[in-house]
């Protein structure tokens, strides 16, 4: 076991080094290096009893650093005139309602990879195990039943989709 006098001296110039290295402003490390020290004298007793006293050097470096980014981040106003929010729901949550009927009049198969890969979230690859195919086939499996889901609820619900391809609008079936 070290004592801390022999810890600091060993390991300072390195914590030195490593904050400068993540924070690029000199006084900032020295202020920061010193936060540390006072902490060290503070935990004397706790430090000097530690196998690793460098790693709880280390540790409580880190954490000060990333204590004086978090204050120091700037926080912008908001412009007088931003829009409130819309409370409207977005037009692919409320898609929820069409999607069961739509479902529905898939094939079985196609039901099966939407429902397990994207509704359960199982992955392709055990998608794919428990089929007995392989992953290339499972996906493509899937990616066929999503076009073809894609194309069921463009027809049944008259679903419409907007340039970078998210759902803008629809007419729900009743």
């Amino acid at each position: 076991m070290q004592t801390l006098t022999e810890l600091w001296h060993a390991h300072e110039r390195e914590l030195r080094g490593w904050l400068l290295h993540h924070s690029g402003d000199p006084a900032l490390a020295d202020d920061l290096l010193q936060d540390v020290f006072l902490r060290a004298m503070r935990h004397r007793g706790e430090i000097e009893t530690l196998r690793n006293g460098r790693a709880w050097l280390f540790e409580v470096t880190r954490n000060r650093l990333t204590d004086h980014f978090r204050r120091a981040h700037a926080a912008l106003p908001l412009p007088e005139d931003l829009p409130a929010p819309d409370d409207a729901p977005a037009p692919v949550d409320s898609l929820a309602r069409c999607l069961p009927r739509v479902l529905a009049e898939l094939s079985a198969d196609d039901r099966d990879a939407i429902e397990r890969c994207d509704l359960a979230g199982m992955s392709q690859q055990a998608y794919a195990d428990e089929l007995g195919i392989s992953l290339a086939a499972a996906k493509s499996r899937v990616q066929r039943a999503r076009k073809r889901l894609r194309a069921r609820l463009a027809t049944a619900c008259q679903v419409r989709f907007d340039e970078a391809g998210r759902v803008c609008c629809f007419v729900p079936r009743d």
